[in-house]
């Protein structure tokens, strides 16, 4: 996969995955089982490693119990709140 050209696009999204999951009290395996993705997925995402496609970020919005259009305003608002630095 090549590199992102938006990594702070990724970051928002990476947190934003770890965010919600831990607001909702679930384990990576408890997000895993409940957006049907392997766990080792989930924990690459939070790291910033993967950029999932727009099923998996449907899937990952269906486990964090958003639909998926909140699930990207979240995210939205995230990356522009976010400090904008040189990468």
């Amino acid at each position: 996969m090549r590199p992102s050209s938006n990594p702070e696009l990724i970051n928002a999204l990476a947190i934003e995955v770890k965010v919600r999951r831990t607001e909702l009290g679930l384990s990576q395996e408890g997000l895993a089982f409940a957006a049907n993705l392997d766990r080792p997925y989930i924990s690459l995402i939070e790291v910033g490693r993967k950029q999932p496609s727009l099923s998996v970020l449907s899937s990952l919005a269906r486990g964090l119990d958003l639909g998926l259009g909140e699930f990207m305003l979240r995210i939205e608002a995230r990356y522009l709140s976010a400090p904008k630095g040189k990468s």
